[in-house]
């Protein structure tokens, strides 16, 4: 089961992040942030924020699509991100001039008040020690929202809950596109 990738959820939650953090910010902290705020919101509300797709890396587990926007590849995606946030400068990313076009999502607060003041390396430090991560030894090994709800304590039934009800939103998507 795959969900629709929601290039404007993710770009909302970029921006938020961006703003609070001062509009510009080193890039794998960015996605770490954004992994950390979709995981939590699988796990308390069932579904996450981007519909992203998650992969472990070397440096832990990072939102593959969202990735791939950063590091400019707009082949499929792009139109929200590119006008939100500027490609990636060394290895920084920054806000564009853009006003703010959502309201700010109490998670993400959470998360960035949480997490938002340690560097990089100490985020990937703990995203090292999530269940759910494994060392892809130089490759990228996919995450399942199984294995984020697992993570996180779920019971076998509470994951089968969240699992049909993330294939009738996915049935629901592709019958409407």
């Amino acid at each position: 089961m795959r969900l629709r990738f929601n290039e404007a959820k993710v770009t909302e939650a970029a921006v938020y992040v961006l703003r609070r953090r001062g509009g510009r910010m080193h890039y794998l902290k960015l996605l770490k942030l954004l992994y950390l705020a979709d995981r939590a919101a699988l796990l308390k509300w069932g579904r996450p924020i981007s519909t992203d797709r998650y992969v472990s890396m070397d440096h832990g587990p990072v939102l593959s699509v969202t990735l791939n926007l950063i590091n400019g590849g707009y082949a499929d995606f792009g139109e929200h991100w590119s006008k939100a946030i500027s490609a990636k400068d060394g290895a920084e990313v920054e806000l564009r001039n853009t006003k703010p076009d959502f309201v700010a999502h109490e998670l993400l607060g959470q998360i960035f008040d949480q997490y938002g003041h340690w560097n990089r390396w100490k985020i990937v430090d703990f995203l090292h020690t999530l269940p759910e991560w494994q060392d892809p030894n130089g490759s990228a090994t996919p995450i399942s929202y199984r294995d984020i709800l697992a993570a996180g304590q779920k019971t076998p039934a509470e994951i089968s809950v969240v699992e049909e009800e993330l294939e009738s939103l996915s049935a629901v998507e592709n019958i409407l596109s």
